[in-house]
């Protein structure tokens, strides 16, 4: 593996996957940098993310139905640890974080997991077609009461997120864009509907399981009037106030800054963007050039991300997300292809670090960087990753024991260490932590390269502050 190869692709498989174990990156070594970037860009072209997608329903028979939280985000940590088109899944995650839906309102979480299959269908694609499909949603549709959105009776609730939080930010449209954009989606509804909205004693959870929402758009119930949005006059409807709004500069910005957040550097919160300045400027100036050659496709933007001096820099300069946490331990550590009662608790994991999957907190969705660590969170995420490697028989730990051991007897003690961390994705750590690890690995009478030794030190890297950034 070429020198920069070997601190580029785990840094690339950390930030476009949910890491990678020795083996992946020897396949990718193989194909060289630029070639992995087009493979993952296009997982239409790989195998199906998973090898046996019946395999998780026949042993998580909750997992057929998908009726309860806990299954659904089983479900969902299981296809992170296992996917064979890691950018596809990653995508998934940052599409469900930007378009935060919630289990606490729907009481439907199949719905969640059928719009997060939207974006794993359609999320590389063009922005403005994600928009318009985002906008049919069921899921959205209820989260954002666009079923409660009538021409006699407005309500505002999902023009204004569309506007604020899922494209173009505060600051870039007056409240009269918002009361257009609204009037331009009513008729936007739910099959499985009243005429004015969804009733519990419409919906069912036994014996029959819930109702399937559907969207449905009813010509009836729609202003079809003329309407001034964003400076354009129009008698518009949704499709047309996204086509406006895909070819407004600060929505080029926005999704610009949301992709730099979240694959290469941490940012504020979204709230903070109006008035705080891209840590970055001609990062993001590169990106909303791509937006615009490209006509809004995020495969292309992501292209030039992936490519960029600007991202090959910016190594462990992200917290890891709960999910990120946890699906890359896992990962690494080997063991979770064959469902099993401890994947439930995997998922609920994520939780217990801050991200409940399916459940963001509200419809800003979750806060990142610095602001996923506390006292709390942070114990639960040292100690979830030091289990993880505790047992040296897991198939990701005992590659690396092997591999070390393959160097033959004799390394020294910082051979040992920087063995490790290079099997452990190419860490990089700080002097001080580094001689923190030869310490540990100096006192080893003799047995340095033994399957306890070795299994120690990998416990110890991923307790270190450095583990809990991607």
């Amino acid at each position: 593996m070429p020198d920069q190869d070997i601190v580029l692709l785990p840094h690339l498989m950390r930030r476009a996957g949910f890491g990678a174990t020795p083996d992946e990156l020897e396949r990718y070594a193989d194909l060289g940098y630029e070639a992995t970037v087009e493979e993952l860009l296009h997982p239409e072209k790989m195998p199906p993310a998973l090898e046996d997608e019946d395999l998780i329903r026949r042993y998580h028979v909750d997992e057929n139905g998908l009726l309860i939280v806990d299954s659904c985000q089983a479900y969902l940590v299981y296809r992170m640890i296992n996917t064979r088109r890691p950018l596809e899944e990653k995508l998934a995650l940052f599409w469900h974080g930007i378009f935060a839906t919630g289990y606490t309102k729907l009481n439907q979480p199949k719905a969640i997991l059928n719009q997060i299959e939207m974006f794993r269908r359609i999320g590389l694609g063009r922005f403005r077609d994600l928009l318009v499909e985002l906008s049919r949603d069921p899921a959205m549709i209820f989260w954002l009461d666009n079923k409660d959105n009538h021409k006699d009776a407005v309500n505002e609730n999902y023009g204004r997120e569309i506007l604020e939080l899922f494209s173009m930010g505060v600051g870039n449209y007056t409240e009269d864009d918002v009361r257009q954009c609204s009037r331009a989606f009513t008729g936007w509804t739910i099959r499985n509907a009243t005429h004015h909205t969804v009733r519990a004693s419409q919906d069912s959870v036994w014996p029959y399981g819930r109702l399937d929402w559907q969207y449905e758009y009813r010509s009836d119930d729609h202003d079809d009037g003329e309407k001034t949005f964003l400076g354009q006059r129009g008698a518009f409807d949704g499709e047309d106030v996204i086509a406006i709004i895909y070819e407004q500069p600060a929505t080029a910005r926005f999704i610009s800054r949301h992709l730099y957040n979240f694959f290469v550097a941490d940012e504020p919160q979204v709230p903070a963007w109006e008035t705080v300045p891209p840590r970055d400027p001609s990062a993001i100036d590169t990106l909303v050039a791509t937006y615009f050659e490209s006509g809004g496709e995020i495969r292309a933007m992501l292209r030039t991300l992936f490519n960029s001096d600007f991202f090959k820099r910016a190594q462990f300069a992200k917290v890891k997300s709960p999910a990120e946490m946890v699906a890359g331990a896992a990962r690494q550590s080997g063991g979770f292809a064959f469902p099993d009662v401890e994947d439930i608790q995997l998922a609920l994991q994520t939780g217990n670090m801050g991200q409940m999957l399916v459940d963001p907190p509200s419809v800003e969705g979750w806060h990142t960087g610095q602001e996923w660590v506390s006292t709390a969170s942070l114990v639960n995420r040292v100690n979830f990753a030091v289990q993880q490697f505790a047992d040296a028989t897991r198939p990701g730990v005992r590659s690396i024991i092997e591999r070390i051991q393959a160097y033959g007897p004799g390394l020294t003690p910082e051979q040992l260490v920087d063995n490790c961390l290079e099997h452990m994705g190419a860490m990089s750590v700080s002097p001080s932590t580094r001689q923190e690890l030869v310490e540990h690995a100096v006192g080893t009478d003799g047995d340095g390269e033994s399957d306890e030794r070795v299994k120690e030190l990998l416990q110890m890297i991923v307790a270190t502050r450095e583990y809990q950034m991607a």
